[in-house]
C-alpha cells in the first residue's frame, strides 16, 4: 500500500439555513459559529463546496486534487470505471430547528437533460429526534398532477402528504420523485448523489427578514413528481460487530455496524468506503497507525487501504459502492 494512503477526514462546509440552529456543534461538535447552521457537508465534489483534507501529510490538499492524481488508489478501480474522476456521492449532517421546505429531486435523466448533473437519490439516518418530531415523506394516497396542484393552490397540500413520526435511529430511502421534507426537531445523516438540485414546491409560507419568500420551483417539479405511494421507512438487523444492510441500491449500499468491541474490515480496491460514526466513538488501526473518530465524524477509507481493524463501542454507517 501506498504510504500517503490513509483514513482520511475533511474539514466540515458548514451552511446556514433559514431552518439550521445550534445542535450540529451542541450534538456533533462542529466548529459552528452561527445559530442558524442547518447543515455541515462532511465529504463534497460539488462545485464550490470542495472538501479538504484536514490529517496528515496530506492535510490542505482537496478531495478533487487527491482524485486527480490517483483515481484508482482513491476512488477503487469499479468506481473510477464506472464513474470517471468524480466522486458519485455527497455526505451531510443536518440540524433542522424548523421545518425544512416541502422539495423534490429529479431523476438522473431529467437532471441531466436540464442541469447537466447527477439525480439526487438520498438516504436519511435519524440521529437525534425530539418528542413528536416527524418528517414528510411521499402521498398519502396514489395521487396525481391535477389534485397535487389543486392542494397546492389551496395551500392544502399537507393533507395529501404522508406524515411520519421518527425516532433515532430511523432509516428513509428516497428515491428521486419523492416528494419530502425534514422536520423540526431532528438531526440527521444524508447521504446522497453528488447533486444540488432542489425543487422547492412548498416552504410554509416563509419569509426572510426583509419579507421575501425563497424561491419556488412548482412548474419544475410537476414531471419530476413520483405520485404513486411509496415505501420509504427500511427495517435493518443490528447484529453486533458485523455489517447489517440497510440501503442497497445502484448508487451505494449502506450498512450499519453496532461495533462493541472488534472489527476487521477487509477491503477489494474496488470501491471507497466512508464511515459515519453516529454514536459512541470508535479507532481504526490501519497500516501499522491508530485513527480516533467520536460521534459526528466521517471518514474517507481510500480503495487502496486493503485492511483495517475497527474497535470501540459505537454505532456506525458504513458506505460504498457496489
Amino acid at each position: 500500500m501506498m504510504k500517503n494512503i490513509y483514513p482520511l477526514q475533511f474539514e466540515p462546509i458548514l451552511k446556514d439555513r433559514i431552518w439550521g440552529g445550534e445542535k450540529l456543534k451542541t450534538v456533533l461538535n462542529k466548529p459552528v459559529t452561527s445559530p442558524t447552521t442547518g447543515e455541515s457537508w462532511e465529504l463534497s465534489t460539488v462545485e464550490g463546496d470542495v472538501s479538504v483534507i484536514s490529517n496528515g501529510v496530506l492535510k490542505g490538499k482537496s478531495l478533487l486534487e487527491l482524485i486527480d492524481d490517483i483515481p484508482n488508489e482513491i476512488l477503487g478501480t469499479a468506481v473510477y470505471k464506472k464513474f470517471g474522476k468524480q466522486f458519485p456521492l455527497l455526505f451531510k449532517y443536518l440540524d433542522a430547528r424548523e421545518d425544512l421546505s416541502i422539495q423534490v429531486h429529479p431523476n438522473d435523466a431529467l437532471a441531466k437533460e436540464r442541469h447537466n448533473s447527477f439525480g439526487k437519490t438520498e438516504m436519511w439516518y435519524i440521529m437525534q429526534a425530539d418528542t413528536d418530531a416527524r418528517i414528510i415523506v411521499g402521498f398519502k394516497e396514489k395521487s396525481n398532477a391535477d389534485e397535487y396542484v389543486k392542494n397546492l393552490e389551496n395551500k392544502t397540500l399537507l393533507s395529501i402528504l404522508d406524515d411520519v413520526k421518527v425516532k433515532s435511529g430511523d432509516v428513509f430511502f428516497l428515491e428521486t420523485g419523492t416528494v419530502h421534507a425534514i422536520g423540526a426537531g431532528l438531526v440527521v445523516a444524508e447521504i446522497q448523489q453528488t447533486s444540488d438540485i432542489t425543487y422547492r414546491i412548498y416552504d410554509f409560507d416563509r419569509v426572510d427578514a426583509n419579507g421575501n419568500g425563497r424561491e419556488l420551483h412548482i412548474d419544475l417539479a410537476l414531471d419530476a413528481i413520483n405520485y404513486e405511494k411509496t415505501d420509504t421507512y427500511k427495517q435493518y438487523d443490528k447484529v453486533a460487530n458485523q455489517s447489517n444492510e440497510v440501503v442497497d441500491c445502484p448508487y451505494f449500499t449502506t450498512n450499519f455496524i453496532p461495533l462493541e468491541g472488534e472489527l476487521l474490515a477487509k477491503k477489494t480496491g474496488e470501491t471507497f468506503t466512508v464511515y459515519m460514526c453516529v454514536e459512541g466513538s470508535f479507532e481504526i488501526e490501519c497500516n501499522g497507525a491508530q485513527y480516533s473518530y467520536k460521534k459526528g465524524d466521517t471518514v474517507l477509507i481510500p480503495a487502496a487501504v486493503s485492511e483495517l481493524v475497527l474497535s470501540g463501542k459505537a454505532s456506525i454507517l458504513e458506505i460504498y459502492i457496489s
